[in-house]
């Protein structure tokens, strides 16, 4: 892994999980971590009830865009995390992957996105230990 590991966080949309973990990441990374977001099925823009939910934690995706996941992006990244999308995912050697099992916000109220929320920024901490042991002291 690099000095500054990146880590590429990809959903189907790229519009509410993924742009969450990534905003949790960038936030609580302060810079030592490159954070990428991809979808295999971008949409148009982020779900606005993830951009709420995420601002009442102080931490602003509003201005982020959905992303066509590409093989670059994973040949980039020594971290892919996956949250539903599938074999959609190219997988490359030596790549740390992991599938992150986590409901989809699309479609739900702002009481049914705030436990998704949480468990991204519960799973992004623990991530974040581990890719930078320091941080934790």
């Amino acid at each position: 892994m690099s000095e500054k590991p990146t880590v590429l966080f990809v959903c189907v949309h790229n519009a509410g999980r993924s742009q969450m973990a990534a905003g949790f990441l960038r936030e609580l990374g302060g810079g030592r971590v490159e954070v990428l977001s991809a979808g295999s099925e971008p949409k148009d823009q982020i779900n606005p009830v993830a951009v709420q939910a995420m601002a009442e934690d102080g931490i602003d995706i509003q201005g982020q865009v959905p992303k066509v996941l590409t093989t670059d992006a994973v040949r980039e990244s020594d971290v892919v995390i996956t949250m539903g999308c599938g074999d959609a995912c190219p997988i490359f050697p030596g790549k740390r992957y992991e599938d992150w099992k986590l409901d989809d916000p699309a479609g739900q109220g702002i009481d049914a996105v705030r436990p998704i929320r949480d468990e991204i920024r519960g799973r992004v901490e623990s991530l974040l230990a581990e890719l930078l042991p320091e941080a934790r002291a």
